[in-house]
């Protein structure tokens, strides 16, 4: 498919990818609070569900279908060029809301409260 239509799913994953990077530099939950560490984790979570991919494919149980809104380049058989940006969107949007939560599950947890003085209670 050319034209616009031809990168309508391309452009929603940049739109979702550039979401949730504001969400992430909003609240400073990945990126923006170890760019380092979160590109490693992109990285390499990226990496292995593209292995996990190459192997559905090899055995036949991932299939490219016809997509409509896809841009129709194909980076390896069975593998268009929207996978490897979706996987992106996926480690990212999992790593922000991982944080996340483990922030609001944070804030949730009582704090630990001081030491009491050494007083003896009255009567003992």
């Amino acid at each position: 498919m050319t034209g616009l239509v031809g990168f309508s799913y391309l452009a929603a994953l940049a739109a979702g990818i550039g979401c949730m990077l504001l969400i992430d530099r909003r609240f400073r939950l990945f990126y923006w609070r170890s760019p380092a560490a979160a590109s490693l984790v992109t990285l390499a979570g990226t990496a292995f569900l593209l292995l996990w991919d190459a192997a559905g494919i090899a055995s036949g149980i991932f299939l490219r279908g016809d997509p409509v809104h896809a841009t129709g380049v194909v980076l390896a058989p069975e593998m268009p060029l929207e996978e490897p940006v979706f996987l992106v969107f996926l480690v990212l949007c999992t790593m922000i809301l991982y944080t996340g939560a483990a922030r609001l599950l944070g804030a949730r947890t009582p704090r630990a409260r001081p030491a009491p003085n050494d007083r003896t209670e009255p009567g003992s």
